[in-house]
């Protein structure tokens, strides 16, 4: 019979070998101390109009109602930092968003690590989860000893910093789980609080979406709120300020997995051809990109909304 320490190991080295930045594992059980913090960040309304956080109160908090039985979270951890970023002078895309949706790829790579634990170990009950159902990744990725959350609320690893998707699979599976990592290893640092341009981290760890230029270029399908018309900083889809500041992604690292690698026609194209955007010209650009979440009309309204602002405005946010 194999143990559960042989277990985790043969799967953190399948892994790896999926090319997963790393992998740890936390005991499936109900996070009591995420309970209150969750309860009372969506009573402020700082979830904005994604209302869908406000149901599965308690599948969020207790992954067993997920997967019946489950006994374990594998957490992994997907690297998308790119090796050619966009040119300053143009509507900036959150780097997540370069190649194919993150979703996609890793969903495919979780379904093979189910595959490898079945034909390895036997017959497992489990389901591979990308933000495709309530679960609280970041804090299963710090329960399973992968991270901390950084003050602005994203998961910082010492040796890799914060540009990584997460994802997991929530099996039924014993294993030995990963000591998580209690520490915050960020001390008196505030740069990425300091560099919000719409002061969407309210405090250490708390996050007002309704100001985060994320939400506000994503989520938000009305017109966006003119008070921020000077403080995008040049983004279109998403925003990197918070990890570009951030001391820790000095070790990141370029990805090497070919379905992020972004169209080669995003990493030319500066303003005049974003301003230019045809609808033709986007199916091609992002056929398979997370950028189909805004939608062509979502895409073309953030970036009129940008025209005020001089070209390069989000230089020195990437080069901080």
């Amino acid at each position: 019979m194999i143990s559960k320490a042989e277990k985790s190991r043969l799967i953190k080295a399948e892994a790896q070998r999926l090319g997963f930045l790393d992998c740890g594992i936390a005991e499936a059980r109900f996070l009591e101390e995420e309970a209150p913090r969750l309860e009372t960040w969506l009573r402020r309304g700082y979830h904005g109009e994604m209302k869908w956080m406000e149901g599965h109160f308690d599948k969020r908090l207790d992954p067993r109602e997920l997967v019946p039985g489950a006994r374990a979270v594998i957490s992994v951890l997907l690297n998308y930092y790119p090796e050619k970023k966009q040119p300053t002078a143009a509507p900036q895309i959150a780097k997540y968003a370069y190649g194919e949706d993150y979703h996609w790829v890793m969903k495919r790579k979780l379904k093979d690590l189910l595959a490898y634990i079945r034909r390895t170990i036997g017959a497992v009950e489990g389901r591979p989860f990308v933000d495709s159902a309530p679960v609280m990744d970041r804090v299963w990725a710090r329960e399973a000893g992968l991270g901390w959350q950084g003050k602005h609320t994203l998961l910082l690893s010492k040796g890799t910093g914060s540009f990584y998707v997460i994802g997991e699979l929530i099996v039924d599976l014993e294993l030995e789980p990963d000591a998580p990592i209690r520490t915050d290893h960020c001390g008196s640092c505030t740069r990425c609080i300091d560099a919000c341009p719409t002061d969407a981290i309210i405090e250490p760890n708390l996050l007002d979406a309704n100001k985060c230029i994320s939400y506000l270029t994503i989520e938000l399908k009305e017109a966006l709120p003119t008070e921020h018309q000077e403080q995008m900083e040049g983004w279109a889809f998403g925003c990197d300020i918070c990890q570009d500041v951030c001391p820790w992604n000095r070790f990141a690292e370029p990805h090497d997995e070919p379905d992020l690698a972004p169209h080669p026609q995003l990493t030319e194209m500066e303003w005049p051809e974003w301003e230019q955007l045809s609808e033709e010209a986007y199916r091609r650009v992002f056929k398979k990109s997370a950028v189909k979440r805004a939608q062509y009309q979502g895409l073309k309204r953030n970036i009129r909304f940008l025209q005020k602002q001089p070209p390069g405005a989000g230089e020195d946010a990437e080069e901080g």
